[in-house]
């Protein structure tokens, strides 16, 4: 255990997340390009690469340290559905809230669209929750052996890592900014929950596809 912990570092967590942030927000700031380049290309060079280079070759652990494994495979399809029709519940909630009745934006929908759509959410589901569930927060519990701790930082983070895309692309107001973070924040929390019972990352991949859902029809 003494020789697990050495090969975990706080160093690293923050060079990881720090190197993201900042690649990332220059990213931002140019026009974007198509969805399926930034989700399927960029987005794993950026997020996976360093990520799956520090796990082999820094920390030499598995891959399954990060929760890519097939234990407890049914408890995370469990959780990650049961929770995640909770927050599309609460999507589907904010937008009758917010425009006095179901308001789904205009979108071609066809079987295509669909598909592509979840296509597209699966693999930002996927790259997401393998640096933040899988890498940052097993790893700050790891090093802090405290699950909670280790929860509200990684959801720190993980909002944080959304403050580009708030202000560049969606370009929200101050206000509409927060509480934006706040719902990114309040997913982290979920996510890394069902994480911790599971060991699994199914689970919190399946709650992020539940949850970017209610994002994309009802914004």
């Amino acid at each position: 255990m003494i020789i697990l912990m050495r090969r975990y570092s706080l160093k690293h967590v923050l060079a990881l997340f720090s190197f993201i942030f900042v690649v990332w927000t220059i990213f931002r700031y140019f026009p974007e390009p198509p969805a399926w380049v930034t989700e399927l290309i960029l987005k794993p060079l950026v997020w996976l690469a360093p990520t799956f280079w520090l796990v082999r070759k820094v920390e030499r652990q598995p891959l399954s340290s990060l929760g890519f494994t097939t234990k407890k495979l049914f408890p995370s399809l469990y959780w990650g559905i049961g929770l995640g029709m909770i927050f599309a519940l609460e999507g589907l909630l904010t937008n009758i809230f917010k425009y006095k009745g179901l308001n789904l934006i205009p979108l071609d929908y066809t079987p295509a669209f669909f598909l592509g759509t979840i296509g597209l959410s699966l693999a930002t589901a996927f790259t997401e929750e393998t640096v933040f569930r899988g890498y940052i927060f097993s790893r700050l519990r790891l090093l802090w052996k405290n699950e909670w701790l280790a929860n509200i930082v990684a959801s720190l983070l993980f909002a944080l890592i959304h403050l580009p895309v708030g202000v560049f692309i969606l370009g929200y107001t101050p206000g509409v900014m927060l509480s934006y973070l706040f719902l990114v924040f309040v997913f982290g929390l979920g996510a890394s929950f069902v994480f911790s019972r599971t060991g699994n990352l199914a689970s919190s991949i399946l709650l992020h596809v539940f949850w970017s859902w209610p994002i994309i029809l009802f914004r």
